[in-house]
């Protein structure tokens, strides 16, 4: 029986487990959204939240210390603590959210996006940017080319 044994296990061992899960929330803090299957995202989602939590504390030092043990790269541990953290200052938990998309093509697997709140809006913006510029780029070049500008 299973009694107070709470976590995923993800259908591997203690050091593949780890492995993944680390894999999972370093991708989390350096692209803020990652696709994933449901129980995956689940799992990884307390840990971002620790991690993130660790970025707000005070003794940035040992708490740089402690999620440079966790996370995979120096650059997710220095956007972790300039521009995550300070993002979340003012929010009590719940830094991420897991959204279902559907299910995997190749073995029918449930899907997920496992991201930080707040980022599909600096995705959005960017993403209305760029349409924009494209736009105004496209609107030169037909100028540009002699056909006269509709009124």
């Amino acid at each position: 029986m299973r009694h107070n044994k709470a976590g995923y296990k993800l259908k591997r061992d203690v050091s593949a487990r780890r492995a993944l899960l680390r894999n999972i929330v370093t991708s989390v803090i350096l692209e803020e959204r990652v696709v994933t299957t449901v129980p995956k995202a689940k799992a990884a989602k307390p840990i971002v939240d620790q991690i993130i939590t660790l970025a707000k504390r005070e003794d940035q030092l040992h708490a740089r210390r402690q999620a440079a043990s966790y996370l995979l790269t120096p650059a997710s541990v220095q956007k972790l603590f300039d521009k995550i953290g300070p993002r979340f200052a003012a929010r009590n938990g719940g830094y991420t959210r897991v959204v279902r998309v559907g299910f995997r093509k190749g073995d029918g697997a449930e899907t997920a996006v496992l991201e930080l709140v707040g980022s599909e809006l600096v995705r959005r913006s960017a993403d209305r940017a760029k349409r924009r510029e494209e736009k105004l780029k496209a609107m030169q070049e037909g100028r540009e080319g002699g056909e006269p500008a509709e009124s």
